[in-house]
């Protein structure tokens, strides 16, 4: 895929080649829009003799779990160049075979989509929000050829922003292969375009922001003045932004009260949605998503494992380096907006606080490590499962896990080492794997960190312990060198473990899983249960429960009384435990006093990297 649309761009912007196979075709309109549907014409022409197999993907480029795109379609019919119909026989749920055609086979089916985010299509009275996987069949043995895609009587005030390569027609756009076509979502309506340059090295490039949204236009004026800062902030980590493959990056962005929170990148844009406005708080939380989602255009998208080339779209794809794809981009979001100084030391605290919190305390810690969690990610990425599992004991989401080790492997880095840091560790991968687009492995990556740090040893340390391993780094000594106090909340208080109680008759109704190591776990009491009695008190609420635990302290047992969720009454001794909690905030915040040397650690660690030198403004 890299290697063609590298050699595509020089073909020229958005115009097929001659060289090049004929091109398949799409026309695509909303005559029924008002009830989620969009009519589409796919043409293959230039087939070999002999039948072609049609196929709906079932995933789709960010995600990597299996969504089954064919259950949206319907009303498939398929003919010859000549419209005589062919016959197209369901091979399987998600694919059609089509015989006895004459070289060219054009497909004509229904799609209905209704859920605008990352991964599905929205079509209503006001937009199409088109995942590309989600919206376009596709024949089996056709990679190599060009796309072009044409919409048609659009209503009036409609426009089209997508990353696909623009043509002479405002409505015509075009891919150089089947890879580049399906990783390129699209919004289609009354789309508001803001659009700056950004001088990058001897070339300029373009930064756009395509929204649809109920604001008002002040409100889009700040958020892209919002988002200029986030990028020069990122750019600045690598020196560059990357090369687009036509010198446009697109944010598209759908903020609508019927929108689902997402945010989901690709190669030369990223798609955003929220349910939140850009006014009041909205705005910072949709700008979280965006500093996210932007600097995915280099770690994943250039940056990018092995295991994830080529994606494949008939099936789950699993990469065991998700820790950093996803949460070393999960770390450097919340960063990114702190060397902005969009966000406080005190905000950014919370957020890297919180991360930590969920690893260090997560009782998955002790069956997956970071490695193992994000080969989970097909059971767990947008996934629906409808039998119960006990994830919130074995699973850590990735984002997290890899959010935590890359806070503490800069940090370590910065404490162990005179100058080096984790942007040095980036901008050394980008060199390497990213500008070059050599996808890398787990072992380049532990390589790389050797490198960087001249100290193989160390690297290699640190990957058997924190990435192969279940260890985490002594976070309350690396914090405090950077002049923040990673403190226990409330270890004077006893706990009985994170619990959802629900008022019920007879008592209080336990309504999820126990976690491992808490209290009400080691009392064997489980979701489904009925808690009766604690102390020897009747208890009807969860909120009497929490009154009788306030009163004792941690270490104390308690007879507990409930009925499982068979019917049986059993009576069993809960002993009660510190809660664990942490916090993380500036020290001088507590009450003490920071360093010198401390304070200015912190000052480096979130100092602008916007305006360093080699990097974009």
């Amino acid at each position: 895929m890299r290697a063609v649309a590298i050699l595509w761009f020089a073909f020229g912007i958005g115009e097929l080649s001659a060289q090049a196979s004929p091109p398949v075709t799409y026309e695509i309109s909303f005559p029924n829009a008002a009830h989620h549907e969009a009519e589409i014409v796919a043409t293959f022409s230039g087939l070999p003799a002999g039948s072609v197999e049609l196929w709906m993907s079932r995933s789709s480029p960010g995600r990597y779990a299996v969504h089954e795109f064919a259950k949206n379609v319907y009303n498939l019919r398929a003919e010859d160049s000549r419209g005589r119909p062919l016959q197209a026989a369901a091979a399987n749920p998600h694919s059609w075979r089509v015989t006895g055609h004459d070289g060219t086979v054009r497909v004509r089916y229904t799609l209905f989509g209704d859920l605008t985010d990352g991964t599905y299509a929205q079509i209503d009275r006001t937009h199409a929000h088109l995942n590309v996987p989600a919206t376009f069949l596709w024949a089996k043995g056709q990679d190599h050829r060009p796309r072009r895609v044409t919409f048609t009587a659009l209503p009036a005030g409609w426009r089209v922003a997508t990353q696909l390569a623009p043509t002479k027609d405002p409505v015509t756009f075009t891919a150089p292969n089947f890879q580049l076509f399906m990783d390129s979502p699209i919004e289609v309506g009354p789309v508001d375009i803001r659009a700056w340059p950004v001088k990058n090295g001897a070339r300029t490039d373009t930064i756009r922001l395509a929204i649809h949204h109920t604001g008002t236009a002040a409100e889009v004026d700040q958020y892209v003045e919002l988002i200029k800062r986030v990028v020069a902030e990122q750019a600045g980590v690598f020196g560059e932004l990357p090369k687009f493959d036509w010198g446009t990056y697109t944010f598209l962005a759908d903020y609508l009260p019927w929108a689902s929170g997402d945010g989901m990148e690709h190669r030369n844009s990223t798609v955003v949605s929220d349910a939140d406005p850009l006014a009041g708080a909205g705005m910072m939380a949709n700008l979280r998503t965006v500093a996210h989602e932007f600097f995915h255009a280099w770690n994943v998208e250039r940056i990018r494992p092995k295991t994830l080339e080529p994606f494949d779209f008939t099936e789950a794809n699993m990469s065991g380096e998700l820790w950093l794809a996803e949460g070393f981009t999960n770390y450097y979001g919340p960063l990114s907006l702190r060397r902005a100084e969009i966000t406080d030391d005190a905000t950014f605290a919370r957020s890297i606080g919180g991360a930590v919190n969920s690893v260090v305390n997560g009782p998955g810690r002790h069956f997956f490590s970071a490695v193992e969690m994000s080969r989970q990610a097909p059971f767990v990425d947008a996934a629906r499962p409808v039998d119960p599992h006990n994830r919130a004991n074995t699973f850590i989401s990735y984002y997290t896990w890899g959010q935590v080790i890359a806070t503490g492997l800069d940090l370590t880095l910065r404490t162990k080492y005179s100058n080096v840091t984790l942007d040095d560790f980036m901008r050394a991968m980008w060199a390497k794997h990213g500008r070059t687009e050599k996808p890398y492995t787990l072992d380049d990556v532990r390589l790389t960190l050797g490198e960087v740090t001249r100290d193989q040893a160390f690297a290699d340390d640190f990957f058997r312990r924190y990435i192969a391993g279940r260890e985490v780094v002594d976070f309350p000594s690396l914090f405090a060198a950077m002049g923040f106090l990673f403190r226990p909340t409330r270890s004077d208080q006893a706990w009985l473990g994170d619990a959802t109680l629900q008022s019920a008759a007879g008592g209080a109704s336990v309504t999820n899983g126990a976690l491992v190591g808490q209290p009400l776990y080691l009392a064997g009491v489980e979701r489904g249960d009925l808690i009766t009695a604690l102390d020897g008190r009747p208890v009807a609420s969860g909120a009497e429960i929490d009154s009788i635990v306030s009163r004792h302290k941690p270490g104390d047992s308690l007879p507990i009384t409930f009925v499982s969720r068979g019917g049986a009454n059993v009576t069993a001794t809960l002993v009660l435990k510190a809660n664990p909690r942490f916090d993380l905030v500036p020290a001088e915040t507590a009450g003490q006093t920071v360093s010198e040397a401390a304070m200015a650690a912190r000052r480096r660690w979130l100092a602008s990297r916007a305006g360093a030198e080699g990097a974009p403004r």
